[in-house]
Formats: structure tokens, C-alpha cells, sequence
């Protein structure tokens, strides 16, 4: 473990001049546009390689709620409805069966970084206990697929199947729903829970297109090249392939250490280095969990939540690196013998200690890499909530191993990459094998990462209303799209530590939506355009969101660096009070049976 740092013993003001300058470094102007879209010679890339779709006729029907992405999202809230008394539900996934991110993710070492028991929902409803404190990807998977069973989502699901059109028939009141299966189906209510981790970038380096070796993204390992299996089998045809992987985010930290143990040789292509944790992943007592009392789940998520976003708790029950520096903030201002809890005074709590965390991150590196310039070289020089924190035990060490090799590109990302290999700082290296690490389209359009468009009242399109930025109720509601019910953290409680606990809650609020349009018999609901606007002007008068803070170092946390503007800021925002605030603030909502800004009509 690494040693705690003082934050008197801190030059605050060297440590955050040389997070400007690592910042500094990798400022691109193409933002997001730095990254190429998959398609084209890059097309099989999204392909399905688990599952080949299964032939079947068309289908033309009448459905109450069709529910488009089936990780997550479409999950929490196709039981919600389920518990609702609403069980005419269609979920169409282009995938070939549920699980969503986690149906795509099924590299070596895949893990959640949030515990599992706020991060798997409905654990009390399925009766599953976590095996891990950290659950691999292919438990994750197994209980996305328990979720679907528990509540009958299978019945009536479109798997293998992807929306290719989306419209409003405003003299029938439905939205008409096509695929490319040929389907075409009339719902009464339609949700999009395709979220933003489910379409793979690539990144803009010259020569892409020209590498003649074998080449897959991490969201679509190829296991027929590498041997092993999701499992943890030994990726056993790597160990003569010299082989190279772009990106040292969350996913490269975990399959790394897994790909160290099987290669010839390893070469990690590094622009920003990521900041790793401890983990401490443990096995669960099956006997401590049966103490557990009915109720524990919702707890926990509160207490997580309260506790990771600054608030005060008796106990932390989740314990993991995000509670972490909110209780170093916590502590630091209650030991504070003037009692000042200013904003100013909180301010510099939460800088003060996140400049100590960090000295620990960094300390740890030291630690545990034998070699002082590789060493130097992974140790991150930002704020720990600019990038997405990591978590783990062995990806530090792999780079111990002789057969792997550290390529630092001191943040100019790579040069080129050739028939070859890849090229940084005019070094060639040659490679029989090139993974790429690079992540998820999250910046860009709705309609490129969708596939599709909305087409809502009057013909106007979700990109026209969209076009300057999101705009909705809670979230969930659009103005002009009747019937179109949102599932996502943004204009909600933008809760990033714990995406699932997002979905839960606004699949809640849909499925008491749709009851009670249904019970009152009402034929369309929709957000007036006055609720819509008060909305959007309360979360700008006081925004809470990533938005391109300035100060962090260029990622997708941060707009890539660029300034946000009121578009950006827009798609990230949150609820101006925090998460648990706006968790107790839509429970009210709910409960409260009036629906204020919703417009219910015959």
C-alpha cells in the first residue's frame, strides 16, 4: 500500500503547474473529431461475433411499449413495467442476446470497477448474491440474462435485430417502429436505452487503413486469434505473436495483465497513463450475505451515492476507491477546528486532498515497477475524477515482465501506423497482432451512434430538436416526441461513478408513467414546451456537469479538452443539487401522482 502524503508536505502549486503542462500536451483542435467512425473496411469491427442472428419471418404487430437497446437500460426498466402490471413489452437489441455493454465486452480480465453490489441492480428481486466484490464480465453477463428470465423479457424480444426507422403516425397515436429484419411494429410507447458504450471508436492515426496483420477492437475480441475464452482460460496462440495494443484506459488496465502472461512480446502504446487504485477484490461470505436484511440493496445505493458525492454518512458500507477522497474532503473539513464549511473552505478540502490521493497514486507506481523510467512514465498528473478512475492489482506489475514493453508517447499519442506496425518518435515497431483499446463513441451525434432517427410531430427530427443541445424533462421527456421516453444519467442525476443506479430510477419513472396513462385511458402524454424550457433553465442557472473543464487533462470525461459550450454542457448535465437530491426529488415526483409538466390527452 502505498504511503499516505501529508497535504502539508504538497507543493500544491508545483503539482497542479505540471498538471497544466501534462494538460497542455495533449490539447488537440479536432476534439472528438480525432477519432475515426467504424465503418467501411473497419465495418466488421461492430459485427456480432457471439452470435449469429437466427432467420425468422417479419414481424407486424401492436405492441404497448417497445423498449430499443437491451443492456441495462432496457433491463431495469422492462421489469419495472413487468412489476407495473404491463406485460406487452418488445425490447429490440442488435445484439444477440441481453447484456448490452456486457454483452459486447467479453475481453480477458473484464470487470466492473464499482462494487457489485450497487453495481448489479435488482439483485434482490433475482435472489443473486455477487461472488466477488468486483464481479468478472461473465457474471455480469449471466445476471443480465437472470434479469431477462426473472421477468419474462425474453417473451416477445427482437435480438440480433436493429431500428432503422423511427416515426410518429400522429392520426393513429403510435410510433411506427421498422428493423432491419423487415419488421414493422406499432407501439403505443416507445424508449431508448441505447446508451453511450455500445459503438466503438477508432482513433485517428495516419496509416490506419494500411496495417496488414491481424487487427480487432477490445469490444469484439477475437478469441479464434488469441485462444482463451471470457472465462479466464490462457490466451494460448499469442505466445510467438508480437502483439500491440492503443489505449490505456479502464479496459487496456484490465486485459493487460492477461495479455503480459501469453504474448511473445507486448507493446502498450501509451498517450495519457491512467491512475490504478488499489483494488483488493474479494471472494463474498455467503454467510455474512445471508444477514443482510430485505431492503439492503436501495441502502447501499444510497449510502454509496450520499457518501461518493460529498455527503455525510455514519458508515460506509460499500467501501472502494470512490468513497475514498469524499471521505478524506468529509474528514478534512470536520477536523477543521474553525468549523468553516464555506463553499471556499469545502473547495479547498476537496483540492487538498485530491492532490494527496494522487501523490498516493503516484507513489504506488513507484512501488511497484522495477524500472524508474517506465515507472515515471505510468504515473498520472491530473485531478483523479479528470479521467475515469481505475482499480486493479496486476496491470502495474505486468510491465515488470521482460516481455513487455511500455511505449510512452508523451502524450502526442502514435505517429503512424504502417503495413508493419506502429510508428512513435520515429521507432518502428513490427507487429503480427494490433488491439485496439480506444473505447466508445460518447461525444458524437445521437443519430451516428443510434443508427437511426426520430422522427417526431410534424416531421421535426430529434437531431433538429437536438441541435443546439439536449433538451427534456428529468431527462426522460421530450417536447414534440409524444410518447418517447428517454433511459440515461444526462438532465438527470448525471450519477457517473454508478451509470446502473441512473437507469433504475428513470426505468421507475417510465413504467409509472405508462401505468398511469394506461389506467387513464390516455392515448398520448407528452412534456408541455414550458416544462421542457424551466427544466433546461434550471440546470444551466446552476450546472453540474463534465462540460470541458479546463483544468483536466483531454478524455471523454471533458469534451476532449474543448470547451462545451452551451451544447456541450447541455448533454452533460445534471441536476444542480446532486444526485441524491434529484433521486428523492423524481421519487416525489412519482409518488405524488400529479406529474407536473406532463400533458396526459385522450
Amino acid at each position: 500500500m502505498a504511503t499516505s502524503h501529508d497535504a502539508g508536505s504538497i507543493d500544491h502549486a508545483a503539482v497542479h503547474e505540471r498538471y497544466r503542462i501534462e494538460r497542455d500536451k495533449r490539447l488537440r483542435r479536432d476534439g472528438n473529431e480525432q477519432y475515426v467512425e467504424v465503418a467501411g473496411q473497419f465495418a466488421h469491427f461492430v459485427e456480432d461475433p457471439y452470435v449469429a442472428p437466427v432467420p425468422r419471418p417479419p414481424r407486424s404487430d401492436d405492441v404497448t411499449v417497445v423498449f430499443i437497446g437491451g443492456g441495462f437500460a432496457g433491463l431495469v426498466t422492462g421489469a419495472r413495467l413487468k412489476q407495473a402490471g404491463v406485460d406487452d413489452v418488445c425490447i429490440i437489441e442488435k445484439g444477440g442476446d441481453f447484456g448490452g455493454t456486457w454483452y459486447w465486452n467479453r475481453y480477458p480480465g473484464a470487470q466492473c470497477d464499482t462494487t457489485s453490489f450497487v453495481y448489479l441492480p435488482l439483485l434482490e428481486e433475482t435472489g443473486h448474491m455477487p461472488t466477488e466484490k468486483y464481479a468478472h464480465g461473465p457474471e455480469i453477463l449471466e445476471h443480465c440474462q437472470r434479469i431477462a428470465k426473472h421477468f419474462d423479457l425474453y417473451d416477445g424480444a427482437c435480438l440480433s435485430t436493429e431500428v432503422t426507422e423511427l416515426a410518429w403516425d400522429a392520426g393513429r397515436a403510435r410510433w411506427i417502429v421498422r428493423t432491419n429484419r423487415g419488421d414493422e411494429l406499432r407501439a403505443q410507447f416507445v424508449v431508448m436505452g441505447t446508451g453511450p458504450l455500445h459503438r466503438p471508436k477508432l482513433p485517428g492515426i495516419a496509416g490506419i487503413e494500411s496495417f496488414a496483420g491481424h487487427s480487432f477492437h477490445t469490444s469484439r475480441w477475437d478469441y479464434d486469434y488469441t485462444g482463451g475464452d471470457p472465462t479466464g482460460s490462457p490466451l494460448d496462440r499469442l505466445g510467438d505473436k508480437r502483439v500491440g495494443i492503443i489505449g490505456t484506459g479502464a479496459t487496456a488496465v484490465q486485459c493487460v495483465p492477461r495479455l503480459a502472461e501469453a504474448c511473445g512480446q507486448l507493446f502498450v502504446f501509451q498517450r495519457t497513463p491512467s491512475s490504478i487504485d488499489v483494488r483488493n477484490n474479494t471472494r463474498t461470505d455467503p454467510e455474512w450475505f445471508e444477514t443482510l436484511a430485505p431492503g439492503w440493496q436501495d441502502e447501499w445505493l444510497l449510502n454509496f451515492t450520499t457518501l461518493q458525492t460529498g455527503g455525510l454518512v455514519e458508515k460506509d458500507l460499500v467501501m472502494d476507491g470512490w468513497t475514498d477522497i469524499a471521505k478524506r474532503v468529509r474528514d478534512r473539513v470536520l477536523a477543521d477546528p474553525s468549523g468553516d464549511f464555506s463553499p471556499a473552505s469545502l473547495l479547498r478540502a476537496f483540492n487538498e486532498s485530491d492532490d494527496e490521493k494522487m501523490a498516493e497514486i503516484r507513489a504506488r507506481v513507484d512501488e511497484l515497477v522495477a524500472d524508474p523510467d517506465t515507472a515515471e512514465a505510468l504515473k498520472p498528473w491530473y485531478r483523479q475524477l479528470c479521467k475515469r478512475p481505475c482499480f486493479h492489482d496486476e496491470y502495474l506489475q505486468a510491465y515488470n515482465s521482460p516481455n513487455v514493453t511500455l511505449v510512452d508517447t508523451d502524450g502526442q499519442g502514435v505517429e503512424r501506423i504502417t503495413e508493419r506496425g506502429v510508428v512513435v518518435g520515429g521507432t518502428e515497431h513490427e507487429l503480427d497482432c494490433l488491439i485496439y483499446a480506444s473505447g466508445f463513441e460518447v461525444g458524437t451525434d445521437f443519430t451516428r451512434r443510434s443508427g437511426y432517427e426520430v422522427v417526431g410531430r410534424d416531421g421535426r427530427t430529434l437531431t433538429e430538436h437536438w441541435a443546439d443541445g439536449m433538451r427534456s424533462l428529468h431527462g426522460i421527456h421530450v417536447h414534440g416526441f409524444p410518447n418517447l421516453f428517454v433511459v440515461g444519467p444526462s438532465q438527470g442525476a448525471n450519477l457517473i461513478s454508478n451509470i446502473p443506479h441512473n437507469l433504475t430510477e428513470a426505468g421507475a419513472t417510465v413504467a409509472t408513467i405508462v401505468r398511469h396513462a394506461l389506467d387513464r385511458r390516455a392515448a398520448v402524454v407528452e412534456v408541455t414546451e414550458e416544462a421542457e424550457q424551466a427544466w433546461i433553465d434550471r440546470l444551466l442557472a446552476n450546472y453540474r456537469g463534465f462540460g470541458g473543464n479546463p483544468e483536466c487533462t483531454p478524455g471523454y470525461y471533458n469534451n476532449e479538452g474543448q470547451p462545451a459550450g452551451r451544447r456541450g454542457e447541455l448533454n452533460t448535465a445534471g441536476f444542480p443539487e446532486g444526485p441524491v437530491a434529484y433521486f428523492t426529488y423524481i421519487d416525489a415526483w412519482r409518488r405524488s401522482g400529479r406529474f407536473e409538466g406532463l400533458d396526459f390527452r385522450a
